[in-house]
């Protein structure tokens, strides 16, 4: 690790410590407030995100259960509560305990950069102190002491600021995780919801196609039979008139193609024929090939992958490297597919403004509900700023 990611990771660290010493100020005076059970659920799903920011991996909100059931929601969401209540204790000591140090450490570095040039801009009766107790009266004392207590807490800083928060973000992980109950029925409650929005998505889809082969490709073909009985009632009346019938025939003609190529698309997106033609690695390439930003494919050796989990990946792909064409300003970007045992690894990544938000559009939505039709997971890591990294996980040992 460089010095300078070092760095980044100790203001991190000393961030997260002071906000958890003020939200156990906040737990100690609103304690009454917070023993509301939806406001004691919505403090404890904010530390939960606090610590997954902290040790990167966000964690997702805290649902109840959906359809399964009034009693099985009721039972989740007297677990989440419960836990929640179990937290607001631990956070007011844990908080209190693990922040003062950092806001002691963090205090007297302040001191010492204000001492140290202004040292005499006080009063004698109110000079500043460093370590702890030394009054600072001359420069001697000002030069020596201040840059040597900036440098002391700055390396306990650098030393003890990351360990600590880590070890506070996973005693919060801790107190509020599930029982190995409260587990399995949350990831049931999962698979239930995401099995129903793909069984909407699906009748959707079907919807779609039927509309487009109806509204499209069929009224084609209608047209094309009009024009080819036309035709040949022509030809039965009028056999010379050659200037009539090729009018018709080349209509009849350019219909078909039409319908050709809109039946090509509704095939195309029901299940792409280059999967079948070229198999993952070619789709993958043709999507990557065609991207408007500089994509660089890596693919391991993969062995054989599930028809259900090419389709997947080859859309989210293709989505994901669409966005990135569309809204990230990226000037380059990468695909990587791994495999390890039963489970697929697919990492997008790009080195545009970050931002990436699922609820404004961007199709990441879309790629997370077709992910977790099968079972997998969606890890979106895209700071404002960027670089933006999406980590798909999806199980392929069927």
């Amino acid at each position: 690790m460089t010095p300078g990611s070092r760095w980044a990771q100790v203001r991190r660290a000393g961030l997260y410590l002071l906000v958890s010493l003020a939200s156990a100020v906040v737990t100690v005076l609103a304690l009454p407030l917070l023993c509301i059970p939806r406001l004691t659920r919505f403090w404890a799903n904010w530390h939960r995100d606090r610590a997954g920011w902290l040790l990167g991996a966000p964690m997702g909100p805290d649902h109840a259960p959906r359809a399964t059931g009034r009693r099985a929601w009721t039972d989740a969401a007297t677990g989440r509560t419960s836990r929640a209540l179990l937290w607001l204790p631990v956070n007011a000591t844990a908080g209190l305990a693990f922040g003062l140090p950092a806001l002691l450490c963090v205090g007297n570095i302040v001191t010492a950069l204000i001492a140290t040039p202004l040292w005499w801009a006080f009063r004698p009766e109110g000079r500043p102190r460093l370590f702890i107790d030394v009054p600072v009266t001359d420069w001697r004392t000002a030069l020596v002491l201040g840059p040597l207590q900036i440098i002391v807490l700055s390396a306990l800083a650098y030393g003890g600021f990351p360990p600590i928060a880590r070890a506070h973000a996973r005693l919060c992980l801790t107190t509020l995780s599930h029982t190995p109950a409260g587990q399995l029925a949350e990831r049931v409650a999962v698979l239930t919801r995401t099995r129903a929005d793909v069984l909407d998505a699906h009748s959707a889809e079907l919807r779609r196609i039927e509309r487009d082969l109806h509204d499209g490709t069929q009224a084609r073909l209608v047209a094309i039979a009009m024009r080819l009985a036309v035709a040949r009632q022509a030809f039965s009346d009028h056999p010379r008139d050659d200037r009539f019938l090729e009018g018709l025939l080349r209509d009849a003609h350019e219909g078909t193609e039409e319908a050709m190529t809109e039946l090509r698309e509704v095939i195309r997106s029901v299940y792409p024929p280059i999967l079948a033609d070229r198999g993952l690695d070619g789709a993958l390439t043709a999507v990557t090939t065609r991207c408007g930003v500089p994509t660089r494919l890596d693919i391991d050796e993969l062995a054989r992958v599930p028809a259900a989990v090419e389709a997947v990946v080859y859309f989210a792909v293709a989505e994901a490297l669409t966005n990135v064409t569309r809204h990230s300003q990226a000037t380059a970007a990468s695909v990587r597919l791994s495999r390890r045992a039963d489970r697929l690894s697919v990492v997008i990544t790009d080195d545009g403004t970050g931002g990436a938000d699922d609820r404004r559009g961007t199709g990441i939505a879309g790629i997370r509900r077709r992910v977790l039709a099968l079972d997998g997971a969606v890890d979106v890591d895209s700071p404002v700023g960027g670089p933006t990294a999406i980590t798909l996980e999806l199980p392929c040992g069927w």
